[in-house]
């Protein structure tokens, strides 16, 4: 078989196809995956992202995640976020956050080749939905400037916020 024929037009169909689904098999463990964009990337405080899901399984253990991608201009080595979790008959749960963004030297963590990083952040782990029916999750930063009491109104550099949910083997 000669070696430019692969490489030939209609190859590429079949190559696309190929990793549409490698790509999807990346993804599969997952319960929910999803994705807000910040507009601009500048986060405003008052700017909640949220996520609603149903849930039928009221017994499967499941990881949480916040998703974060942040560019070069995000300017702390740490951020704060306010997580709330509305259950389907008006429970509530809120949690304030703490996550490292970068390394002690100050370089971001996360995955990613560009300036763009995307940071996998542990929000519950092991735990399972009691209750069958809508949930909603609501993420938002609760970012400062060293000695100041007022949050920052804009954060720059988040780009994306996103919310998985993974079902535990």
């Amino acid at each position: 078989m000669n070696v430019h024929k692969l490489f030939d037009i209609k190859f590429y169909p079949i190559l696309f196809i190929g990793i549409f689904f490698i790509l999807q098999s990346c993804t599969k463990d997952s319960f929910f995956n999803e994705y807000k964009n910040v507009n601009g990337t500048k986060w405003h405080k008052d700017s909640i992202k949220s996520f609603s899901f149903n849930v039928l399984d009221t017994v499967s253990k499941n990881n949480i995640y916040v998703n974060l991608r942040n560019n070069k201009d995000y300017g702390f080595s740490n951020i704060f976020l306010i997580v709330g979790i509305e259950f389907p008959n008006n429970y509530k749960v809120t949690d304030t956050l703490e996550y490292k963004m970068t390394d002690p030297r100050g370089n971001f963590l996360g995955t990613g080749f560009s300036d763009i990083k995307e940071n996998k952040l542990e929000y519950k782990t092991n735990v399972s939905f009691p209750v069958k029916g809508d949930y909603h999750i609501k993420v938002q930063q609760a970012m400062r400037k060293s000695q100041n009491v007022d949050g920052l109104i804009y954060l720059d550099g988040i780009t994306d916020v996103g919310l998985e949910i993974k079902k535990v083997e």
